[in-house]
């Protein structure tokens, strides 16, 4: 873990001092089955080779040419991927991916939670990575008018966005079409905002004034069987599993009030509900 905990330290890092950071190719350095979770926004296109990935607690399959976009909060997880399998990959920072949401798809920035990735030609793949390459340009062109940079990037981003809107025009249309699909959407994005205050199914059924036996009955067509609660205990012990990994150092009862819940005893019970074990079980594993 020192190695994959030192580069995305660097990564991180350089998001936040430049605003973008781009790789234009990665050979296969993320671990397998490890849930990461970003403030940022996370870009990535498959540049050869396959794997598998959760996103969400959803599976899909990755091939060359598939674009897929992370938004900050939501898990991904990769489950498995072939010997030559390599992607290139744009970190935005959050006060910049703010700014972009503001101004490209304030309306519409939810389609990449339900249909995170989309399938380009060759061409369209081809397109791409000369945006990235523009943008790993300016993110790493030393100048004193930073604004001046920022702007340039916040340009090429929303142009980037423009390409990929286009691209995956036809996708957006049938996903929209699905019930289903976006009631798990809304789900998903409101389990990412409130669940530190609240872990209760009827509550975010409420949110979304449904009833929740219907609900629940909706939301399983499209999670593959899983029920709202298992998908919020698996997500918010995600959440604790990455405070674990990053910051070893931190107590359980520092995770448990920093995750919302009144105390230790309390938070032990329903991370071990959700995984099978204690806390203190996973960070002596960990260790």
């Amino acid at each position: 873990m020192i190695q994959i905990d030192e580069t995305l330290a660097h990564t991180i890092q350089s998001v936040e001092q430049n605003g973008v950071y781009v790789k234009k190719e990665v050979n296969n350095y993320s671990v397998t089955g490890v849930d990461m979770v970003f403030s940022h926004v996370v870009i990535l296109l498959c540049l050869r080779g396959s794997a598998r990935v959760m996103f969400d607690m959803q599976e899909f399959s990755i091939e060359k040419n598939d674009l897929g976009i992370l938004m900050p909060g939501h898990v991904l997880r990769r489950i498995s991927c072939s010997d030559d399998y390599a992607y290139a990959c744009v970190f935005i920072s959050a006060e910049m991916g703010d700014e972009l949401k503001t101004h490209a798809f304030s309306h519409d920035s939810d389609k990449f939670n339900y249909a995170p990735h989309c399938h380009l030609t060759d061409v369209q793949a081809k397109r791409m990575m000369a945006l990235l390459e523009l943008l790993e340009a300016i993110a790493s062109h030393d100048t004193n008018d930073l604004q001046l940079r920022h702007q340039m990037l916040l340009s090429q981003l929303a142009i980037g966005y423009e390409f990929i809107n286009y691209y995956r025009r036809e996708q957006d249309r049938q996903w929209t079409e699905s019930h289903s699909a976006t009631l798990y959407t809304q789900f998903c994005d409101l389990v990412v905002k409130h669940y530190k205050e609240n872990r209760n199914v009827d509550f975010y059924s409420g949110l979304m004034d449904y009833d929740a036996r219907y609900f629940s009955k909706v939301f399983r067509q499209y999670s593959n069987g899983l029920s709202p609660l298992e998908w919020i205990r698996q997500y918010v012990a995600t959440q604790a599993k990455r405070i674990m990994d990053m910051r070893p150092e931190q107590t359980v009862k520092e995770i448990a009030y920093q995750l919302g819940f009144p105390d230790t005893a309390n938070f032990c019970r329903y991370f071990k509900r959700a995984t099978g074990i204690y806390p203190q079980e996973y960070k002596k594993r960990r260790s």
